[in-house]
């Protein structure tokens, strides 16, 4: 009965001495993941396929060591998140590395606060155009490109720069972060991207109805102001194209403002109607303004005596185009030049036209009022830009943020349309009359551009990742039923070649590791501690002869037989 008593002892004592090893290999194992250097919102690389071609970033989890620009010569990255300051980009480095597939863990691309929604505006202006370029020439590459690992942008900060000083460091001595040497680690615990079913684009429109004569049965005849809302860019989360094409939107908001102000009383109310389209799927060959357009019934597309496209008006100095399908010298055309040229001339405005005929064959179009014209509808596109755009380009990239818009721009840009609009409407074409003139009741409000030249400028507008519902859509739906009637919202699928993927931003945990080596000795020291103390224990306590009856291995037991 007292062997059985002694035997349990000894058995639960080597029971608790097993857990308590146990237990420090769990601690140990732990100190790689519990000191954490910073904690940072990071946003990842668009993920998206054109025609069953696959672009942008394909990964989005990450789980892998930090590394600077500085790394050894033949160092293996292909288990190393590249830290890469847009300050010190080498976009030839960045190009060599995605075309020519080299192994790379993952891009993390780190841009200075100018691009930030809330600040940027203290920079030199050199070195802000300087930085845009640099993050334009970049944003291409990203985004025409199959990349096969996690890209993420981030905004610098304190502890992300401390990380990058250390990094530096130890890239420099030729001890770059590796399970053996340790270093930095980071890490994004995210589900892979799945595709985004059915997105959806919403137009909005809203109407002002002109005043017909006595006895007027036939319909009156009605101009178009439209502007596209959504933009694209490298980062879904950090798109929000201030000036492609918020400056667009501001400005249509504004104009109808004004024009509700006249047509508010019958005794200024013209004899046009206005239509006011706030469009989506802008960048994805105008999808959203074709399906808009095909939603018109015969009469209104037939009533429609011209559209004016506006688009990107927010950071030019002194000249703006007009770009129209038909050829210059068509009667309709020439109208709407000269009523825009002579209320450019009063405002010292330079105004020039761009004629570009579209390929019927061709599907792809180039401006919003291509668009109109395929339907046969006469239109112009009003822009600070002189050439056709290439797809997907000049959409509100990471580089269109409020720092490089101007409302004052803006604000000169919407007296020019308003004037030129308001002069067609009442007949004053050739006559210096100032219907929105400043100090008047009708002048341009330039605090009204700026709230919402801000407000656009902090809010992301990628349709894909934009509900029927979104906030933002339904404050602009609320602001043009503000000024207009019959406001009503059309909600369609985006069709097209495009496919997207979701998981725009996430959360990257940095972690200090230490080396394998250092937890291995610091495991050794720790159980030879625990070891020494136990034996101690067991020595003071039962004597030496027990503590060596647990190390020494018991007799077989014999079998009797019959």
């Amino acid at each position: 009965m007292a062997l059985s008593k002694n035997s349990g002892g000894h058995r639960g004592m080597q029971e608790s001495m097993y857990s308590v090893i146990a237990l420090v290999f769990i601690l140990v194992a732990c100190v790689e993941l519990c000191d954490a250097a910073a904690a940072i919102d990071v946003y990842r690389l668009i993920q998206y396929d054109m025609s069953g071609s696959a672009y942008g970033s394909r990964f989005a989890a990450l789980n892998h060591h930090a590394a600077s620009l500085h790394f050894p010569p033949g160092a293996d990255l292909s288990r190393a998140v590249l830290i890469i300051p847009l300050r010190e980009l080498n976009i030839t480095f960045v190009r060599e590395y995605i075309n020519q597939k080299k192994p790379l863990g993952g891009l993390l691309f780190l841009l200075p606060d100018i691009f930030s929604f809330e600040n940027g505006g203290t920079k030199q202006v050199h070195e802000k155009e300087q930085l845009k370029n640099q993050m334009a020439e970049l944003e291409q590459l990203l985004i025409h490109a199959n990349i096969p690992y996690p890209v993420y942008f981030a905004f610098e900060n304190d502890e992300i720069d401390t990380a990058l000083a250390d990094i530096k460091k130890n890239d420099v001595i030729g001890q770059p972060a590796t399970a053996t040497t340790g270093g930095y680690k980071l890490v994004i615990p995210t589900p892979e991207p799945k595709k985004v079913a059915s997105p959806t684009i919403t137009n909005i429109q809203g109407w002002l109805s002109g005043l017909k004569a006595d006895g007027d049965t036939n319909q009156l005849p009605t101009i178009a102001i439209v502007a596209s809302y959504d933009t694209f860019g490298a980062a879904p989360a950090l798109s929000v194209g201030s000036d492609s094409n918020g400056s667009g939107v501001v400005a249509l908001l504004e104009i109808a403002r004004l024009f509700s102000l006249l047509y508010s009383n019958p005794k200024t109310r013209g004899r046009y109607n206005l239509l006011f389209g706030l469009t989506s799927g802008g960048p994805y060959n105008y999808n959203g303004t074709q399906k808009w357009l095909r939603s018109f019934d015969q009469r209104l597309r037939e009533s429609i005596d011209y559209a004016i496209c506006l688009n990107s008006i927010g950071s030019w100095d002194n000249e703006l185009w007009i770009h129209v399908s038909k050829p210059p010298e068509n009667a309709y055309i020439k109208q709407i030049f000269e009523g825009f040229s002579n209320v450019a001339e009063e405002l010292d405005i330079k105004v020039g036209l761009k004629h570009k005929k579209i390929n019927i064959s061709n599907p792809r179009v180039a401006w919003e009022h291509e668009q109109f014209s395929r339907l046969r509808v006469t239109a112009a596109t009003l822009s600070e830009i002189s050439t056709a755009p290439e797809l997907l380009r000049g959409t509100g990239g990471l580089f269109d943020g409020r720092q490089f818009v101007n409302e004052a721009a803006i604000t000169r840009g919407v007296k020019l349309v308003a004037e030129s609009l308001a002069r067609h409407i009442y007949g004053h074409q050739g006559k210096n009359v100032q219907i929105f003139a400043d100090g008047s009741s009708l002048a341009v409000n330039p605090a009204y551009i700026q709230s919402w030249l801000d407000l656009l400028s902090q809010t992301p507008r990628v349709a894909p990742f934009l509900s029927k519902n979104d906030p933002f859509v339904m404050a602009l739906k609320k602001e043009l039923a503000d000024h207009t009637n019959e406001v009503n919202m059309q909600h369609e699928v985006l069709e097209g070649a495009f496919t997207f993927y979701d998981s725009t931003s996430a959360r990257l945990n940095i972690y200090q590791v230490a080396s394998v080596t250092f937890d291995l000795l610091l495991l050794l020291v720790l159980g030879s501690y625990l070891i020494v103390l136990f034996s101690f224990l067991v020595i003071t306590t039962r004597g030496l002869d027990d503590l060596i009856s647990l190390f020494r291995r018991p007799p077989s037991r014999k079998v009797k037989t019959a």
